[in-house]
């Protein structure tokens, strides 16, 4: 029983959701016209926001290390994308996708960090 409660708390971090709310916040930028629905950073958003939000609400059920490390890549590739893309002029787009980016890259590396081993480690032979 000690067990099925520590899986649940694992699963209810709030790196997770806050992670989960800047996916999703990036995707309907857009939407609500925020961003051109048609230019590049809009792209990337839907994409982006899509995929964070769906490896974030992943984290929420099975919490696997990996899943952190490819929300700081993602994270990361929010930093750089404005330049990468070419949508600097939009001041907005811009911002919205450095700041989210670090956000996002900053929450999971911490939550990389700090991640307890799921498991124990098996007992030496005679202990």
């Amino acid at each position: 029983m000690e067990e099925l409660e520590e899986i649940k708390v694992r699963s209810m971090r709030w790196q997770d959701w806050v992670t989960l709310i800047l996916g999703l916040w990036l995707f309907i930028m857009p939407f609500g016209g925020l961003l051109p629905t048609n230019s590049a950073a809009a792209v990337n958003g839907y994409i982006f926001g899509a995929i964070i939000a769906a490896v974030s609400a992943a984290e929420l059920f099975w919490e696997q290390i990996w899943e952190e490390w490819v929300d700081v890549v993602l994270g990361l590739w929010l930093v750089v994308a404005p330049f990468v893309l070419g949508f600097t002029a939009d001041h907005v787009a811009m911002w919205s996708s450095i700041v989210i980016g670090l956000f996002v890259a900053g929450d999971a590396l911490w939550a990389a960090l700090t991640a307890k081993p799921t498991e124990e480690p098996p007992a030496p032979p005679g202990a």
